[in-house]
């Protein structure tokens, strides 16, 4: 009954999640790319200031708004690690207390990074290199964004870090500790190694806009195919080689077209 109750409260959280928001790109008029609509479109036309009167220019709102994007995206990719914490409860001394407490720091790891991107797209809005909504100004800047990212993907720590959140019941068996606070001790650990892992995938947002239910639904299913077990390694640097291949093809794109 309890297991029950606690994998309901988990999912109830990533569909809140979700749901606000959907609630907020429908608040601002935004469609499923997170472009402003047409309504929204024409009032931004009549009113330009309207812009800079948006809480998406001040670091409390966005903040607040990242840290609900990291439940609705992350937690999802958190399952096979719980799933693994599992079964430590039975062949070891795993308890319900310690599910919880690595709950609880994976998920205080990935709103410090919260707090981290809120600030870097405030710096990166005030410097003109992304609009009000994360779109960037500049096709060098979305370019340059996905090669980095796709380049990352081969790196060594790219594979000390996913190798963590793919085969999360090793990092158990190296660090293991009981209780709650034991549990929260590992869930930072672990949620500080997956923060390495995804952050990339995060930043894409800057690349098709950080208010883009379509990037925030496809960055989530790849990240949830990278952790499990039988395939997460094989998709990996494909999907550098397939970011560094658009971050090329957006380079190249403006020019050919006289942009």
């Amino acid at each position: 009954m309890v297991r029950s109750t606690l994998w309901l409260g988990f999912f109830t959280i990533i569909l809140l999640a979700w749901w606000m928001m959907y609630m907020m790109a429908m608040q601002m008029d935004l469609d499923l790319l997170g472009r402003p609509g047409e309504m929204g479109a024409r009032m931004a036309a009549m009113d330009p200031r309207m812009d800079m009167k948006m809480p998406m220019a001040e670091f409390g709102p966005l903040f607040s708004m990242w840290a609900i994007m990291m439940a609705a995206m992350m937690l999802p990719t958190m399952v096979p690690t719980l799933r693994a914490y599992e079964m430590l409860m039975t062949s070891a001394d795993g308890t319900r207390a310690g599910w919880l407490g690595i709950l609880s720091g994976y998920m205080i790891a990935w709103v410090a990074f919260a707090a981290l991107i809120a600030a870097v797209q405030l710096a990166l809005l005030f410097g003109g290199v992304i609009d009000m909504l994360g779109i960037p100004n500049s096709t060098l800047f979305a370019g340059g964004l996905l090669i980095v990212v796709g380049l990352f993907q081969f790196t060594r720590a790219k594979e000390v870090c996913h190798g963590v959140c793919h085969s999360p019941m090793n990092y158990f068996l190296g660090h293991w500790q009981t209780g709650y606070f034991g549990g929260l001790k590992m869930g930072l650990g672990l949620g500080a190694f997956c923060v390495g892992c995804c952050w990339g995938f995060m930043a894409l947002g800057f690349v098709g806009g950080v208010m883009s239910l379509l990037w925030m639904g496809l960055a989530t299913f790849f990240m949830v195919i990278e952790k499990l077990p039988q395939i997460g390694h094989y998709v990996t640097k494909p999907m550098g080689a397939i970011l560094i291949a658009a971050g090329a093809a957006v380079l190249l794109w403006t020019p050919l077209m006289g942009g």
